[in-house]
């Protein structure tokens, strides 16, 4: 998911400050409408493009009139959902525990995303063998806020008895993180398996060029949210019909980009699952704007 910096942590908590929120008024839901949105959508036009399909899908299995809502950002998407102008949300991990903390959102079902790893890697002269010999060193990652880019990636350096933020110095690079990792401008990059690999198959380069040090488990999936207004009826009705055609639902997913979620799954979901990513925001400084 496409991630912005911190400056919309600050905005997010002022406007959970002062918008109206019915989070305490449980309510059925009363429109033929269910407004969607997908938080890594940036305009209607990339709504329509990549996930048209998930649109008529999701009609046509809650026979329900589904219409699109770009909100431009995550952090928007946080704020229409406490002003009511969204009922429900596709969105990451990291995304989610804002949305929580902010809107108390509702998790309805979670997409799991098959290679949905992160991993660490380091050149083939670097003398570099574990995440733990990364002290004082420099490491690439992605962008602040990306699950598998950042937080992922800082957890493991967590694992391995790193202080994030005075043991190593993170270098939030984005698409350039690899190719300095490979021209040795830094000692390591973390991020995105999917990431990882299709670089190597792009420079037609080998795990023995940039080998890697450490691989991740499963990173908490991504889910489908709804507006806290609506009763845990409506949402386990809506949880219900998903799982039951979700051949239908995942066959929309498939041209999404990098084809990540190739081998999706539908599966029920709990809040605490993403209690690594508020970990992982307590650890670099930022926990009081995910609990």
């Amino acid at each position: 998911m496409k991630r912005r910096d911190f400056v919309w942590f600050s905005w997010l908590f002022l406007a959970s400050c002062t918008a109206a929120t019915n989070n305490g008024n449980s309510t059925k839901v009363t429109s033929e409408t269910l407004r969607f949105t997908v938080t890594e959508t940036q305009n209607l036009e990339e709504l329509q493009r990549d996930y048209g399909t998930l649109r008529i899908a999701l009609e046509e299995i809650l026979q329900t009139k589904v219409e699109f809502v770009p909100v431009g950002s995550y952090t928007a998407a946080a704020a229409a959902l406490q002003l009511d102008q969204v009922d429900f949300v596709l969105t990451g991990p990291s995304e989610y525990v804002v949305m929580r903390a902010r809107t108390n959102a509702v998790p309805v079902i979670a997409l799991t995303r098959p290679n949905y790893h992160t991993v660490i890697s380091v050149s083939a002269n670097s003398g570099i063998n574990s995440v733990g010999e990364l002290k004082g060193k420099k490491v690439a990652m992605w962008e602040v806020g990306s699950t598998s880019g950042h937080l992922g990636p800082t957890k493991m350096l967590m694992d391995a008895g790193l202080d994030p933020k005075s043991d190593v110095k993170i270098l939030l690079l984005k698409g350039d993180g690899l190719p300095a990792l490979r021209k040795g401008n830094v000692d390591a990059w973390g991020g995105s398996a999917v990431k990882y690999e299709k670089f190597l198959q792009d420079e037609n380069l080998s795990q023995k060029d940039l080998p890697l040090i450490a691989k991740g488990p499963l990173l908490p999936d991504d889910l489908f949210v709804a507006n806290s207004k609506f009763d845990a009826k409506f949402i386990k009705d809506i949880s219900d019909k998903l799982l039951a055609n979700q051949d239908k639902l995942l066959n929309s997913l498939l041209s999404v980009e990098e084809g990540k979620y190739q081998g999706s799954r539908l599966i029920t979901t709990a809040d605490s699952n993403y209690d690594m990513i508020r970990e992982v925001y307590q650890a670099i400084g930022q926990g009081s704007f995910v609990q």
